[in-house]
């Protein structure tokens, strides 16, 4: 029950319950956003999880190839196992949360990374289409709160710079861990190989504690939000419904009067000239 049914019956708390209505319909705007952004880090996390077992595993077997009594033989099957892990780690990375690329940028419908193989090669590929622009994907979980979700796969490429402070992408790495396990050079895979694997790794990490504390934020912006939808909900009830107990108590009151006036009208009623003659 409503305490106020036409404009024309309080054109100010009409105009109130209006403002308090769209305010609750924009706090359930931010509320799916941030629960759709809470579901895309999770789906990040779990991708950079997976690439980090990859580098690990990885790191695993360069350090075994550095050993001196492998083989030529040894190695290229080491080979083929960080080749497998290259691949895995590219599907992980191309992972898609409801049609789009996690680590596609701004052009999130197009995939990120590829393997290419022609001509019995092996390169690492991060597909950055022409003018599209790489950096992250701001959203709005709140009036004027904005929060960039970590979508931004050449930060994730470009793993780390060497000694000299040059910068280097993971397919420069693979590249020439490859030519070192072809030509059996154990000083580069036990060295600095071994460091650039490591450093890769340790970019992933880092990238994945920045996702973390963002959904962090994500996740206290939920809750402020939850809080502010409750306390709307109730400005909004007290503004519009009626308090059943008070008006319940109003029209019983009410009606004693009513009664009242009706038995003393009887009465009034009921006297005739006869009871004054009397």
């Amino acid at each position: 029950m409503k305490q106020v049914n036409r404009p024309s019956d309080d054109p100010l708390k009409v105009s109130k319950i209006l403002d308090l209505k769209n305010e609750i319909k924009q706090n359930q705007q931010y509320k799916t956003t941030i629960s759709d952004s809470i579901d895309f880090t999770n789906i990040q996390d779990s991708a950079l999880d997976s690439m980090t077992s990859s580098l690990q595993r990885i790191y695993t077997l360069t350090q075994q190839a550095a050993n001196g009594s492998y083989s030529n033989d040894d190695r290229q099957s080491i080979k083929s196992e960080i080749m497998s892990e290259v691949e895995t780690m590219v599907d992980s990375l191309n992972t898609n949360f409801a049609g789009r690329y996690i680590f596609g940028g701004q052009a999130s419908s197009d995939k990120p990374f590829s393997v290419n193989k022609e001509n019995g090669g092996f390169e690492l590929v991060f597909n950055n289409p022409a003018g599209a622009p790489n950096g992250n994907v701001s959203k709005e979980i709140g009036r004027g709160v904005m929060v960039e979700l970590q979508t931004d796969g050449s930060k994730l490429f470009n793993a780390f710079t060497d000694s000299e402070g040059n910068a280097q992408d993971l397919n420069a790495l693979f590249s020439d861990l490859f030519q070192a396990l072809d030509s059996d050079d154990t000083e580069a895979l036990g060295g600095r190989l071994l460091t650039g694997v490591d450093k890769a790794m340790n970019n992933t990490v880092n990238q994945r504690t920045n996702i973390g504390a963002i959904q962090n934020r994500l996740i206290a912006a939920r809750d402020r939000n939850e809080e502010e939808y409750l306390n709307l909900e109730t400005t909004r009830s007290l503004t519009e419904d009626i308090d059943l107990a008070e008006t319940y108590m109003k029209y019983s009151m009410q009606m004693v009067s009513y009664q009242a006036s009706l038995n003393m009208g009887t009465r009034i009623l009921q006297t005739n000239i006869l009871d004054y003659v009397r």
